[in-house]
């Protein structure tokens, strides 16, 4: 296929093109130091698929003790 020059037409991911019109949010955690447990905390969720469906998992960590 390379050869030929053949490829595949899927959409590919376009992750680290922006746009001008979108804003640009600063960073508000960069100069702070975290020393204190329940200062700052982090979330994430994502679904889990199991065999029949899926459950969502959703987990809140603190960044200084790390704990969820």
């Amino acid at each position: 296929m390379r050869r030929m020059g053949i490829t595949a037409i899927y959409r590919k991911p376009r992750t680290s093109q922006w746009h001008p019109a979108h804003r640009i949010y600063p960073y508000l955690l960069r100069q702070l130091t975290i020393t204190r447990p329940n200062s700052v905390w982090a979330s994430d969720s994502t679904y889990v698929p199991m065999k029949r469906g899926f459950v969502y998992l959703c987990a809140i960590l603190d960044w200084a003790t790390r704990w969820v």
